[in-house]
């Protein structure tokens, strides 16, 4: 193998040569790696050994040593990485290569882009959080540090300065804000003045009066409205018995007078509330007897149903006498100024209406009382007959009178 390197290193003495292997110079005379020759650091070369294939390669120049004729060692786990990174020598020696380095494009003349990129993200940054639009109906709050109250912004464009420095929170306070009690389908019972239970749903509808006092007064304004409207509501029921309230008779007096307390206690508490209504949406006896409370009302509907069937006849016949009493005055004022005149009228009206009905006409005519069947000649004869008929009848009346 002449002009060949030994594969497992050189063992050549303290000459750096060309690094070539001769025969005869691998015996175990040569070298280090003789037997009692010289020990590392003792002077003499470093053991030589074959190339690691971990390891980068070495170039020319290298402490002296032919390319890959290193001092032997173990691959490190920073050496692995390194390689597998694109840290690689390049082939044929030279120095090590560099990891790949990043850098922002510069500025003409050789500056950074980093303080202009940071100036224009605070000014958005600053615009942003500083410039507010509150629309019809709202109000916003600022606060220093989330904390302290600082102004009231109204409606249109307004300025304050950047989060977290002062913070806004907008709220509408012109919007009819509704809450139901209770909320679902559970039972609502509330004792009325005549120790009964009826289960009572009604709605709350209020707004934002002061958003200051509403933000900052109450630690939950919410909450604290519903607790006043049960609790107001108890006490207005307590006053009433249960029929009142069932038949809506006592519901709107008890909605006035929940909507006035409940304002009374809110506006003591200073809680920026306007209650605008309360509305009772159902009043009903508890399920459990819910089946005889219907009975008692079906009943009680009967009863008044019947008074006031009475109460139409009574006004009907009152009207009705009223009527006849009136009409006898009438008559009398006429019999006062003309008695026999009247006398006879009300004979002939009276004869009339006791005639009208019967099936016999008497006519009177000289001491002699013929019997004329009208009813039936009318039934039998035409109409034209008949008509022609009438006038002779009446003559004959005539006559005999």
């Amino acid at each position: 193998m002449a002009g060949k390197r030994n594969p497992w290193g050189s063992t050549g003495g303290s000459g750096g040569g060309d690094g070539g292997d001769e025969p005869g110079k691998d015996g175990p005379a040569a070298g280090g790696d003789a037997p009692g020759g010289s020990e590392p650091g003792s002077g003499g070369e470093p053991p030589r050994g074959p190339r690691n294939p971990w390891l980068p390669g070495g170039g020319a120049g290298d402490g002296g040593n032919a390319p890959g004729d290193r001092p032997r060692r173990s691959a490190s786990i920073d050496d692995i990485f390194r390689n597998r990174s694109g840290d690689r020598r390049r082939p044929g020696g030279g120095g090590g290569g560099r990891p790949p380095q990043f850098r922002l494009p510069e500025r003409p003349g050789g500056k950074s882009w980093f303080p202009v990129a940071l100036v224009a993200v605070g000014a958005l940054w600053v615009g942003v959080t500083s410039v507010h639009f509150i629309q019809a109906g709202e109000q916003g709050v600022v606060t220093w540090f989330g904390g302290k109250y600082a102004k009231t912004l109204q409606t249109g464009a307004q300025l304050s300065l950047p989060w977290p420095i002062q913070s806004v929170s907008v709220e509408n306070v012109t919007e009819i804000r509704r809450f139901q009690i209770p909320g679902g389908e559970e039972e609502n019972l509330i004792l009325t003045a005549d120790q009964n239970l009826v289960n009572l749903t009604y709605q709350v509808r209020w707004n934002i009066s002061d958003l200051v006092q509403y933000r900052f007064q109450l630690v939950d304004p919410e909450g604290t409205l519903r607790e006043i409207a049960e609790a107001t509501m108890r006490s207005a029921v307590a006053e009433q018995e249960l029929d009142e309230v069932l038949a809506g008779a006592g519901v709107g007096r008890i909605e006035g007078q929940v909507r006035e307390a409940m304002q009374d206690r809110l506006d003591a508490f200073r809680s920026g509330i306007t209650v605008q209504g309360i509305d009772v949406m159902k009043a009903d006896a508890p399920a459990q007897v819910i089946e005889a409370f219907n009975d008692v009302l079906a009943a009680r509907q009967d009863a008044e149903r019947n008074r006031n069937d009475a109460r139409r006849y009574e006004q009907q016949l009152l009207a009705q006498a009223q009527g006849e009493a009136a009409a006898f005055n009438t008559l009398y004022e006429q019999y006062r100024m003309a008695p026999e005149v009247t006398r006879r009228r009300m004979y002939y009206e009276t004869m009339e209406q006791v005639l009208a009905n019967t099936d016999k006409t008497v006519v009177e005519a000289g001491g002699v009382t013929p019997y004329l069947p009208l009813p039936e000649l009318r039934r039998s004869t035409p109409q034209g007959v008949t008509t022609s008929a009438e006038p002779t009848s009446s003559a004959t009346r005539t006559g005999g009178q």
